[in-house]
């Protein structure tokens, strides 16, 4: 799809990668970008239509819809991460909003997106959407699960003619990971990827080195991907 006089909508849009999300749109020719948030007094980019929205509320994700009925472009960034040892809080609340928020906004809006011709769904998803390690694998199993969903809403909404991105990074240079010290890629970079990805048609975006090895370990033996397994 074009991104020049698209509208868009944009979930967790207030700060980090949602927030460049929208202002890249902006500066591709977006016609309108919604910028969700559970607070939308904290969007601040010029230009964007706040509006709030929990998309773990259900009711919230039923009003967005009806109220942004001309998005032909919706953009599932919101997530949370709760590093640590794994335990069922954390778990809950991760599946919650990675998830089953992921999965909910696709629901509401498939319907938005064929009225309006069909245009496009874009999932934020993750290099650990393949790959898990104790501290983060609550994170990563919500992730994965959102993986999942991707593949098969990709092949569902084809015949509306809604086109499905999942996208794949390691570590990106936002709040979320500012306590990694190992290399981040650039949210600005990611967007453009993703963006690019869009207009050219493609369905997945891997867009640093990380999430390229991982995704291409997948088809070997499990010691490659965790070498622990080969310590005897």
């Amino acid at each position: 799809m074009k991104i020049s006089g698209s509208v868009a909508l944009v979930t967790g849009a207030n700060r980090g990668l949602g927030a460049t999300f929208a202002q890249a749109l902006l500066d591709r020719g977006a016609r309108t970008v919604y910028a969700a948030a559970r607070n939308p007094a904290t969007v601040t980019g010029a230009g964007l239509t706040p509006i709030e929205l929990d998309i773990t509320d259900p009711a919230a994700v039923a009003a967005a819809a009806e109220r942004c009925a001309d998005v032909d472009l919706l953009i599932n960034n919101a997530g949370i991460a709760r590093p640590g040892p794994a335990d069922l809080d954390s778990a809950h609340a991760e599946m919650e909003t990675n998830y089953f928020g992921t999965l909910s906004m696709s629901r509401a809006f498939a319907p938005v997106l064929a009225r309006n011709g069909g245009g496009a769904l874009v999932n934020v998803l993750s290099a650990l959407s393949f790959f898990s390690v104790p501290q983060v694998s609550t994170y990563a199993a919500s992730k994965a699960a959102a993986w999942s969903l991707t593949n098969a809403l990709r092949v569902e909404l084809k015949e509306q003619g809604t086109h499905v991105v999942g996208v794949h990074a390691g570590y990106i240079d936002t709040d979320m990971a500012a306590g990694v010290t190992d290399p981040k890629i650039s949210p600005a970079e990611v967007v453009a990827q993703t963006l690019d990805a869009l207009e050219a048609g493609t369905y997945e975006v891997l867009a640093d080195t990380l999430s390229k090895e991982i995704r291409a370990g997948l088809s070997g033996d499990l010691e490659l991907l965790y070498p622990a397994l080969a310590t005897r």
